[in-house]
């Protein structure tokens, strides 16, 4: 899941890592990525069994979303960043580790004190224990992001930040894998013995990485890059000889609607996966084990969605491949509205796939122009994450007063603003289906940066520069 707030980065001390060099570091690296990746399969899965177990509605279920993604990504990532800023990523990336073992750890007494009768307190601890774990992965997030583009050569940090969040799918598939066969088998389906073990090892293996991070030597950003404050940038010209940009941030209108799609597309995203086992056990004929079992599939789904659309990307223009896959998103959710039985259910899997590219892509469209004003601009992008902790209470309101099947109107909405925006966008910038060559070209400034785990780059669409001023930036993107 997308999550951090910008974060301005240098290279490392003794320059960046080459080869075998790289290998190890980034290894480590990658362990983060899974953590968290793991931790989010799970987090849907437990809605559905604290429902069964202790008794909570589906709309008091949602606070485990609230509290990850509003109490911990949201409010927490802040304090990340200032400790990063002061004492570096390793120690941040200790702290996280930290704060994410003893989150998985405070699982097991909570468990182990849930008696009949103090369902609703118990179920108080296990939100508390949850925004332990959701500040842990914020600040790991931050600093890992940052990291993993540091550590090597400036001219493949984008590829390589993209190689490390892969294994983020990867790990959030397992999730529900497992707890398939450890929450809702047998007579584990109704007590909470098994998430007690599960969270158990989520925090060895929190204490393990732990205790590879203490004792590997890892190169640390300079300190003399931390304090220095000149940044060299060259903003791009329109046809008119004006600064591409240069209007007020509050001015920057695209930016704005942006944000706001942004907002919808991620709380749409977490609503569809919040409620996927509810739907596939109130609406067709599904064990809450089998359901837990198609969210693997459908997460499977995702990540190979988000492959594929970036293979169409190269040949389509991105508003346009966007505004296809937010149409068919949208006539998918119409019929998971609708439709009963495996058929629906199939169609919500599908659904997974057509959503997966629309984070990035918002993230592009919406930063695309700002000039001066990227950098905050895509700050503000990034905090349309709080939407994780805006829909799904309102989902499951619905859901507890009508059914489950009838909530999902609520994601549908946010598809519907991010088709809105998407066709907006498509129409100001020409029409355009194929992608014209350059288009998408980001125009670097002198330093690399890392934003909500995207690179921080300022980029401009090619509509919008004068020829010649374009050619020098590209020219010099080229170096």
């Amino acid at each position: 899941m997308a999550g951090g707030i910008p974060i301005a980065t240098h290279s490392v001390e003794g320059g960046f890592l080459t080869g075998r060099k790289l290998i190890y570091p980034l290894a480590l690296v990658i362990s983060l990525f899974f953590l968290w990746g793991f931790s989010y399969g799970l987090l849907d899965v437990l809605n559905k069994h604290f429902q069964t177990v202790l008794g909570v509605t589906k709309l008091e279920s949602t606070g485990l979303q609230v509290v990850y993604f509003g109490g911990g990504y949201l409010v927490f990532s802040p304090v990340a960043a200032e400790v990063m800023k002061r004492k570096g990523y390793k120690i941040t990336i200790l702290m996280g580790l930290t704060l994410y073992s003893l989150g998985a750890v405070m699982f097991w007494p909570t468990a182990h004190f849930s008696k009949p009768g103090n369902e609703k307190a118990s179920f108080g601890g296990f939100i508390v224990c949850t925004w332990v774990i959701a500040c842990g992965l914020a600040t790991l997030e931050s600093a890992a992001n940052s990291y993993a583009v540091v550590i090597g050569d400036p001219h493949t940090a984008s590829a390589r930040l993209q190689f490390c969040q892969s294994w983020n799918g990867v790990a959030s598939f397992i999730g529900p894998l497992i707890a398939a066969k450890f929450f809702f088998s047998g007579t584990n389906a109704n007590n909470l013995v098994n998430v007690q073990f599960v969270y158990l090892a989520v925090a060895c293996a929190g204490v393990a990485i732990a205790v590879l991070f203490i004792f590997s030597k890892l190169p640390e950003v300079s300190e003399k890059m931390l304090n220095s404050s000149t940044t060299e940038e060259n903003f791009a010209i329109d046809e008119f000889g004006n600064e591409i940009g240069s209007r007020p941030l509050y001015k920057q209108y695209n930016m704005i609607f942006g944000f706001i799609a942004q907002f919808c597309y991620v709380g749409a995203q977490v609503t569809v996966a919040s409620f996927f086992i509810n739907y596939a056990t109130d609406n067709a004929p599904f064990t809450s084990a089998e359901a837990s079992n198609m969210l693997s599939y459908a997460l499977i789904t995702f990540t190979v969605g988000r492959f594929f659309a970036t293979a169409l990307a190269t040949i389509f223009e991105a508003d346009f491949l966007l505004m296809v896959y937010a149409v068919i998103a949208i006539a998918f959710n119409a019929y998971i509205c609708a439709g009963h039985g495996k058929a629906a259910v199939g169609i919500l899997i599908a659904l997974f796939f057509f959503e997966a590219p629309m984070y990035p892509t918002l993230f592009t469209l919406g930063t695309a122009n700002l000039g001066r004003h990227t950098r905050r601009g895509a700050g503000i992008l990034v905090m349309g994450v709080s939407g994780g902790a805006v829909f799904p209470p309102i989902q499951g309101a619905i859901a507890d007063k009508a059914n489950t099947r009838i909530s999902y109107v609520v994601p549908l909405v946010g598809f519907v603003y991010v088709l809105g925006y998407v066709t907006m966008h498509w129409i100001r910038h020409g029409f355009h289906v194929m992608r014209v060559k350059g288009t998408i070209d980001p125009v670097r400034s002198a330093s690399v940066g890392v934003i909500g785990g995207a690179t921080a780059n300022v980029h401009y669409d090619a509509d919008k520069l004068e020829p010649e001023h374009y050619e020098g930036h590209k020219n010099k993107a080229e170096y």
